[in-house]
């Protein structure tokens, strides 16, 4: 998890900075660690959904629970980052970050414990 968490923010730091974006490593790497919360709160809710069992309602609840968290996450960076580029290069720049929260939020539905 660390790995693309550092993965992600160097990649979302140089398409920024090859876009003409004025965003340091750190601040990217910052905007995107505190935007991971409500994906770390999905994280908690889909761990005590799996311990009462799985199933279709187990799985639809957890589909919610991530597709939310994963919308949050999305649009509370991307607030911070679009910020940092021209108008016309916004999507570019959020394009990125879409993609780094989906696969941290497919990490945590595809989750399912080793009996």
């Amino acid at each position: 998890v660390f790995v693309i968490i550092w993965f992600g923010s160097i990649v979302i730091t140089l398409n920024s900075k090859l876009l003409g974006g004025t965003i340091s490593f750190f601040q990217s790497l910052c905007v995107l660690g505190y935007c991971i919360m409500p994906l770390t709160m999905a994280l908690v809710v889909c761990r005590i959904v799996l311990l009462s069992g799985s199933g279709t309602v187990s799985f639809a609840v957890r589909l919610t629970v991530v597709t939310a968290s994963f919308g949050w996450s999305t649009f509370a960076s991307t607030a911070f980052l679009a910020d940092s580029q021209l108008s016309n290069r916004k999507a570019l720049v959020i394009y990125p970050v879409f993609l780094f929260y989906f696969v941290i939020g497919w990490m945590i539905l595809t989750f399912s414990p080793g009996k």
